[in-house]
């Protein structure tokens, strides 16, 4: 229960800490036409959107857990980064865009599965970190 707890944490902060700053920073660079630690109500709560990302990674960070759990732990910061980076990407641009309304355009599939790529890989990273710190603390 504690572990699972913690991997939401991770998970959860890791938005925070890594992907939004990223974000922040393709934003900066005018690579992504919207800003980081959007506060816009989501639907159907009404949570910043922001808070919605943080939530779903905390879920996230429980899937990453499992999955790291079953795989050798040789690289494995690769295999966190690589997780977020493939899993929540293909997710996205998969599941959660077509039910959002914006619809999945092939045409501009490439270059969003690069943006993704680097936002989530980077939270797979940021929740490995917060996990080995807990674990630390432990």
């Amino acid at each position: 229960m504690r572990n699972g707890f913690l991997a939401f944490v991770a998970g959860f902060l890791a938005v925070f800490c890594f992907h939004q700053p990223a974000l922040a920073l393709l934003h900066g660079l005018g690579v992504v036409p919207f800003p980081a630690f959007a506060l816009t109500a989501t639907e159907p709560l009404g949570v910043p959107a922001v808070v919605s990302s943080a939530f779903w990674g905390g879920v996230w960070g429980l899937v990453l857990v499992v999955a790291l759990s079953r795989m050798d732990k040789q690289w494995l910061w690769l295999k966190a980064a690589l997780f977020g980076g493939v899993a929540l990407t293909l997710v996205a641009l998969l599941v959660v865009f077509p039910l959002k309304g914006y619809g999945l355009d092939w045409q501009q599939f490439a270059p969003r599965f690069a943006i993704g790529f680097i936002l989530n890989a980077l939270w797979g990273i940021g929740t490995l970190v917060f996990l080995r710190a807990f674990a630390a603390r432990a």
